[in-house]
């Protein structure tokens, strides 16, 4: 994480989201605070984690569902690498969606419904070390379920929501066919689904891919 910041310092932002008017909205209002300054931008999560990784910034603005790398994966890879902090927005918090993010050393999370001045503020308290969840947000979470599946039957859930074969899927995981095979199995009966296709839905509604 990064360091200390200086009292009235200016927080560098980062702002990605693939919906080109919500990124320009974000970045103009943003941008009227004194004490903040987006110095990089993207609309994919590849892209939000080569731009943090150029610019250095305070803090991340990303949102959840973004193409190439979806704002978690994006979260990951940008903290694993850059002394950063993270906020995630969201549209539609699925409930295991928020537990994957503190997994994830997420600092914030809130949805794209919050006013611009409120999300300054979190913002702030993010980049002062503090950690924000949006009071719904954290009481959906709390009330889901827990998700019954292994790490290893969500990898293989996560990749079926693509158009890739079981043989493809394998060679992405660097598993054999069969071990493939057996994880879906294992997934289908677990979310009582009739396919890998319906159980890699069922668990992307819950937030668990």
């Amino acid at each position: 994480m990064s360091g200390v910041r200086e009292p009235g310092s200016v927080i560098r932002l980062l702002v990605a989201d693939d919906e080109h008017l919500i990124r320009g909205a974000l970045i103009a209002l943003l941008d009227l605070e004194d004490d903040i300054e987006v110095v990089g931008s993207a609309d994919n999560g590849e892209d939000a984690v080569r731009v943090a990784r150029e610019t250095t910034p305070d803090v991340c603005l990303l949102d959840l569902e973004m193409p190439k790398a979806d704002g978690l994966e994006a979260a990951a890879r940008i903290l694993d690498s850059v002394a950063t902090r993270v906020v995630i927005v969201t549209r539609h918090a699925r409930p295991g969606v928020l537990r994957r993010a503190l997994a994830t050393r997420v600092s914030g999370f809130v949805p794209k419904s919050t006013p611009a001045e409120e999300l300054a503020d979190v913002i702030r308290d993010v980049a002062a070390g503090r950690r924000y969840v949006d009071p719904e947000i954290a009481a959906t979470a709390l009330s889901a379920e827990r998700c019954p599946l292994t790490d290893r039957e969500l990898d293989a859930l996560r990749l079926s929501r693509s158009t890739l074969s079981v043989q493809q899927i394998a060679d992405r995981l660097h598993l054999a066919s069969g071990t493939v095979r057996n994880y879906l199995s294992a997934a289908m009966t677990k979310l009582d689904a009739s396919s890998r296709h319906e159980a890699a839905e069922k668990a992307w509604q819950q937030g668990w891919i």
